[in-house]
């Protein structure tokens, strides 16, 4: 049998562990198997960098925090190496980063599942998650759209603006009809 303070340590992680995921907005389970110390610290500078936490967690513990949260579908997925990417604040932060990076890696780290707002997601959902773009680059997008046919409208504006202004037209109202505009022509005088 355990150690009391052991348990009572086990205890509190499992607590904190559901506080975590019950306040996440999504999160992903990650086998990790076979990563190097340098590729684990690049990922989590990614994580960071993109407020996601990564983390990695015993089995059991999370077994537990998830049966505490009502994620139980995730059970099955907790065997060998297990990590988790769990962010409050983008739903799309942890499927994306941790996309990337089993792609850079191959065959080294490889998504086991993931949920969503306080349910289990497929993998394809987690896959779709990852293909988002980043919320900067999202916003970037929407405003290009909508600046878009103001700047046109600026161009063309300054085209004619351009023509009208480098070109005098011959016999227009500014120039008389020799050509030259009135300030240049010469009197004759005789």
């Amino acid at each position: 049998m355990p150690n009391a303070k052991v348990l009572s340590e086990k205890q509190a992680i499992v607590a904190a562990l559901t506080d975590k995921l019950q306040n996440a907005a999504a999160g992903v389970i990650v086998d990790y198997k076979g990563i190097t110390v340098a590729e684990d610290t690049a990922l989590r500078a990614e994580c960071r960098n993109n407020n996601v936490e990564y983390a990695v967690i015993k089995n059991t513990l999370l077994r537990f925090a998830f049966n505490n949260c009502g994620l139980n579908e995730l059970d099955d997925q907790l065997n060998g190496t297990t990590s988790l990417a769990i962010c409050a604040d983008d739903p799309v932060a942890p499927a994306r980063v941790i996309a990337d990076y089993a792609k850079k890696l191959k065959d080294k780290f490889e998504i086991k599942g993931g949920f969503m707002d306080g349910k289990v997601v497929s993998m394809e959902t987690v896959n779709a998650l990852a293909s988002i773009p980043a919320l900067p680059v999202l916003q970037a997008q929407v405003l290009g759209t909508m600046l878009a046919p103001i700047s046109a409208l600026a161009c063309v504006l300054k085209q004619i603006a351009e023509k009208d202004g480098s070109e005098p037209q011959q016999g227009g109202p500014l120039t008389p009809a020799g050509g030259r505009p009135a300030s240049i022509q010469q009197k004759s005088y005789k």
